[in-house]
């Protein structure tokens, strides 16, 4: 049975297959699950390196990047394969400084993983797609939070749609400024 929200739902929780890639990203945050997700695509061998990105939070006692860090070293990640970017406080700065990095790094983003709560999978995407090259092709792996919010239950309960919806109102407020710069520029 479909539900008038199902469009929604479509737009916001998706996944693309996933395969060989210079570099795997994870916007910053203070779930577990997205290092969890990362270490299992090294461990397949799809990237030689992963990028958390974040700074201080009040989830965490560190940085969010020290914080998925620490589980990636704690799974036996190598230190040197963990890049690191500890200065973002937003997507769009988790985009443009894991970007900086891994120019400094001579990495060109031909094709990366972007490993994100699968609600902010959306946004993520966009969010990184204006900031990168636009050659850059990216593959979408989204995980379950701590949150335990899916594509299905998301609908159920007040506070899993207070979340998507404020998820769903960020897309817009993202890039209703954007679209406008990006579309002077051709």
């Amino acid at each position: 049975m479909s539900n008038p929200f199902d469009c929604i739902s479509d737009f916001m929780f998706f996944e693309t297959e996933i395969g060989a890639a210079d570099i795997i990203l994870i916007p910053g945050a203070s779930h577990p699950q997205l290092m969890e997700r990362a270490v299992l695509l090294f461990e397949r061998g799809i990237a030689p390196y992963i990028l958390p990105s974040g700074s201080s939070t009040p989830h965490v006692e560190t940085t969010e990047w020290e914080f998925l860090r620490n589980i990636g070293i704690a799974s036996g990640i190598p230190a040197e394969a963990i890049l690191k970017e500890d200065k973002a406080t937003n997507t769009f700065e988790n985009a443009r400084f894991s970007l900086e990095v891994m120019k400094e790094m001579e990495l060109v983003p031909r094709r990366v993983v972007l490993v994100c709560k699968n609600y902010h999978a959306r946004r993520a995407l966009l969010t990184y797609q204006f900031i990168f090259p636009k050659t850059t092709v990216f593959q979408v792996s989204p995980v379950v939070d701590k949150t335990g919010i899916t594509k299905d239950n998301w609908f159920q309960e007040q506070s899993s749609i207070d979340i998507v919806m404020n998820e769903l109102e960020k897309v817009g407020k993202y890039f209703r400024k954007a679209i406008h710069n990006a579309a002077t520029v051709f």
